[in-house]
């Protein structure tokens, strides 16, 4: 057990180079659209103050691991949820244990990839804003100002010297006075919060924007008018097929006509983005242990300076 990699939060951050990342989190995206990945739907243990969720997953090519992930409350923070807890890596072909990481840069940077994944594929050009100032906001603006550092983003929340503070990520970031008036304009929205009720309308949003939506563990992210006339995008066919806590709040009893098209699909071309330019697209996350595995992946090979395959 002494050949375990054991790495603190700051260890994994530090070991996730945003680019690789991005390319191994499009492989996982492109083994879940295919059927290729195996990675049953999340289970969870429920505790007054939130849930413990487990997400095994294998994606050929990127190795096998397991998540362990608490999503509570925070009491101090009305609104907001931490994501606490561990990957576990194995070895794909002797079933080995290789690695513990911390979760919480894992998950986080992992969703901020898939996000940003959607956005490229499907969002037009223009403004850019994220809401929420919590760990996934932080992580989205910074995997943004990495990526696209000359693209101006704004950030919008409840607390103004939070917003400031994510904003100050980016090197062409600035903060926004209410959400309302920052999305008015947006070509793209990133939704990172811990929402248990709408903070985004269609009536706010414009007639061809993008969003991607990766918060709403506890509730509906989106109002249910901005998931009925959008186009529906997700990591997963379990995202509207399975109840919550795997699947997503929004995507809950969907009509039949209401199709949800997979991401991967897309990224593969196997499956075309927006049908038009004027459409309103929607990617709803609900995070995938194939991502866990693609993140997990990067940060060992980064440590070990080897490969898993």
């Amino acid at each position: 057990m002494s050949d375990i990699l054991v790495l603190d939060k700051e260890a994994t951050l530090a070991a996730l180079d945003p680019r690789q990342l991005m390319t191994a989190v499009a492989e996982a995206l492109v083994a879940v659209a295919r059927g290729h990945a195996s990675a049953p739907p999340r289970t969870a243990a429920f505790a007054p103050g939130g849930l413990l969720g487990a997400m095994p997953g294998y994606v050929p090519g990127l190795g096998l691991a397991a998540k362990l992930v608490s999503v509570f409350h925070d009491p101090d923070r009305p609104g907001r949820s931490s994501h606490r807890g561990i990957v576990a890596l194995f070895d794909p072909e002797d079933g080995r244990p290789l690695a513990v990481l911390d979760a919480e840069p894992i998950t986080a940077w992992r969703t901020a990839a898939s996000a940003t994944h959607s956005a490229l594929a499907l969002a037009g050009p223009g403004p850019v804003v994220v809401v929420g100032t919590g760990v996934q906001a932080r992580a989205q603006v910074s995997l943004l100002a990495v990526l696209q550092p000359d693209v101006p983003v704004t950030v919008v929340g409840r607390d103004p010297a939070a917003a400031r503070a994510v904003a100050a990520l980016h090197p062409a970031g600035r903060a926004g006075d209410g959400i309302e008036d920052a999305v008015r304009e947006a070509a793209t929205v990133y939704c990172c919060t811990g929402a248990t009720e709408p903070v985004l309308r269609r009536e706010w949003l414009a007639p061809a924007a993008h969003v991607s939506s990766v918060g709403g563990s506890h509730g509906h992210e989106l109002d249910a008018e901005t998931v009925r006339e959008a186009e529906l995008f997700a990591e997963w066919p379990g995202a509207a097929g399975t109840a919550p806590p795997s699947g997503a709040h929004e995507l809950q009893g969907l009509p039949d006509d209401c199709g949800v098209t997979l991401l991967g699909s897309v990224l593969a071309g196997e499956a075309p983005g927006r049908s038009s330019p004027g459409s309103l697209t929607v990617f709803k996350s609900t995070g995938h242990a194939a991502l866990d595995v693609a993140a997990a992946y990067v940060v060992h090979r980064s440590v070990s300076g080897g490969a898993l395959r």
